[in-house]
């Protein structure tokens, strides 16, 4: 080391005049004061604990003896100063994997400690001086994003320091090599058009690759789109061109509507950006009267009434204007909500305009409408009269509805009066004293929400969800044992929609409730024997994984056991043992 700080000392003691920094304008006195600090600013950073390591060592080399310092001073400086923590920290990892830990594991442990320190100790300016100092991109930098594990680290210290210029550019770098996929929740790469497209791009590719991939996708992506009014924007007039396409634009517009909703329920006022993506703008009266509804989260007879007669014109506007999700909502919410009194004489406008929005279909061609199909208009509006006048009638009962349930049955095929119906069962078994007036075992409410999932598979989780709901629900009022029936009912709920197909869902559930052992055993059990009783081989790996530790649990099962092996829980076990499905 002293041979390399004295072979510096050499090579800039000799300079010529005419390549001092400032030797050209600083008379002699003003060059030694110049000297003179940065020999000391210098001499602090040397001071440093372990600076020899540091990257620029050698440029404060450099200006230290063109300032005229000693080589003698620097030598000790970095001699006394060098704690090696770098090559302790390599021994002590070498002894690790001597005594038998795992080479990996070591390695994690360090990155993890070092991640750990450096996100504790950033500082952006000290970051951002990197650059202007380099005057390149390090080469250490591009040899760091090589890796996922200091990505990550950039990621999150991107998010914690938006503004750092360093971090911005290290994003786009990451961009530039192909890892784009990793950065669609970065809210840096949002201030960055090129990156913002790239991360859009793949992002959308991932969610049309199935209902799976769009699930686990769909969050992160409505997060990072939802970012600011530029983002969404930009992101929304994408999506309305790529919605022309006839193969992948259903998908795409689902995509634009699960947008919308996000940046609705975030409480940004996103409607009238939406209805300027579409062609609402060539029919004012119509783009008027559903903004009106829209910003008031309400119907209005006057509004419904300009839609209604242009909707019932030979001519009407494009279905599409009044297919947006929030104002579909609010239909469901007036017509369907327990009590929902609609003015008579305007009631038939309000179910005509929705049965139009869901079920006539267009057909277009560069713009221009082909054709109108009407067909499913006249029932579907009669479902839903029929629905909303047995649902909305205070003077209705549990007894006449339940002899009219033929009637819902039937109307519960129409998607639309579906979603209606699992709204109004929602809105009426949250009322507190539902269940204490409720004699049947299975009240006709849940009931309904079989024949829902009988119908409508796209509905499954939705009616999951509130069984989880009723299930997970605390009934003070109820004494222990009704409550211990009521959840029953529910369970029989989810054992019915299991064997509508939806397994996995109702499976993990049940999964994660013995996991937590907040739920009565014997309602765990009871479930585990009504799943026995319906279910037989062949069995999916994913399905035994799932289940297979509920059976084995002695605490569910060992009461439904017997000697002989010959009852349906060692039967189950023994199957799953032979055919080499075993539980890691």
């Amino acid at each position: 080391m002293d041979d390399e700080l004295y072979g510096e000392y050499n090579e800039y003691s000799n300079w010529d005049d005419e390549n001092e920094v400032s030797g050209s304008y600083l008379d002699e006195q003003d060059q030694e004061q110049n000297d003179a600090l940065i020999q000391q600013e210098c001499l602090d950073n040397f001071s440093s604990k372990d600076y020899i390591m540091e990257p620029g060592v050698f440029k404060d080399l450099q200006r230290y003896f063109r300032a005229g310092g000693a080589p003698e001073q620097v030598v000790e400086l970095l001699s006394d100063n060098y704690t090696a923590v770098a090559q302790t920290v390599n021994l002590f990892a070498e002894w690790l994997i001597s005594t038998g830990v795992n080479a990996v594991e070591v390695q994690q442990m360090v990155e993890k400690h070092l991640k750990t320190l450096i996100v504790k100790h950033f500082d952006p300016k000290k970051a951002d001086s990197i650059f202007s100092d380099e005057g390149e991109t390090p080469s250490w930098l591009e040899n760091m994003i090589q890796h996922q594990t200091w990505r990550s680290l950039f990621y999150k210290l991107a998010e914690q320091y938006p503004d750092c210029l360093m971090l911005n550019f290290t994003i786009k770098i990451i961009s530039d090599a192909g890892y784009q996929g990793e950065i669609a929740n970065i809210s840096t790469a949002c201030h960055q058009v090129e990156i913002f497209s790239r991360v859009l791009r793949t992002s959308v590719v991932k969610l049309l690759e199935g209902a799976e991939e769009f699930d686990k996708q769909l969050p992160e992506f409505t997060k990072m789109v939802c970012h600011g009014e530029h983002t969404y924007l930009y992101c929304q007039a994408l999506l309305q061109i790529l919605g022309i396409d006839p193969q992948a634009g259903s998908v795409i517009r689902r995509i634009s509507e699960e947008v919308q909703k996000s940046a609705s329920e975030k409480g940004y006022d996103v409607d009238s950006l939406s209805l300027s993506l579409t062609n609402a703008a060539a029919y004012p009266r119509a783009c008027q009267a559903i903004a009106s509804m829209l910003s008031r989260h309400a119907l209005n007879p006057a509004d419904i009434t300009v839609l209604f007669k242009m909707y019932s014109s030979p001519d009407p506007p494009p279905v599409e204007l009044i297919r947006i999700p929030q104002l579909l909502i609010i239909f469901i919410h007036s017509l369907f909500k327990p009590g929902a009194k609609v003015n008579p004489e305007h009631r038939s406008k309000y179910v005509y305009v929705l049965a139009y929005a869901v079920c006539v279909h267009e057909s277009w061609q560069q713009g221009r409408r082909l054709s109108i199909n009407k067909d499913e208009l006249k029932a579907t509006s009669q479902a839903i009269e029929r629905v909303h006048h047995l649902c909305c009638n205070e003077s209705k009962g549990a007894q006449e509805l339940t002899a009219e349930i033929q009637v819902l049955y039937q109307c519960i095929r129409y998607p639309i009066v579906a979603v209606g119906v699992l709204f109004w069962v929602k809105q009426t078994v949250a009322d507190p004293g539902y269940f204490q007036r409720m004699t049947d075992h299975t009240p006709l409410h849940l009931a309904l929400l079989d024949e829902v999932s009988n119908c409508h598979p796209l509905h499954h989780d939705t009616v999951l969800q509130l069984l989880k709901d009723l299930f997970e629900k605390i009934y003070p009022d109820l004494d222990v044992l009704l409550e211990l029936e009521l959840k029953k009912t529910v369970l029989d709920r989810m054992v019915h929609l299991l064997s509508r197909g939806y397994v996995v869902y109702v499976v993990q559930y049940i999964k994660k409730c013995v996991e937590k052992q907040d739920t009565d055993i014997s309602l765990i059990r009871h479930f585990v024997t009504e799943v026995l009783d319906m279910i037989a081989p062949p069995y999916t790996s994913e399905f035994v994984q799932l289940f297979l530790p509920i059976i084995e649990n002695e605490d569910i099962t060992g009461t439904l056991r017997s000697e002989d092996g010959k009852d349906p829980v060692s039967e189950f076990i023994v199957h799953c043992k032979t055919n080499f499905i075993m539980m890691n």
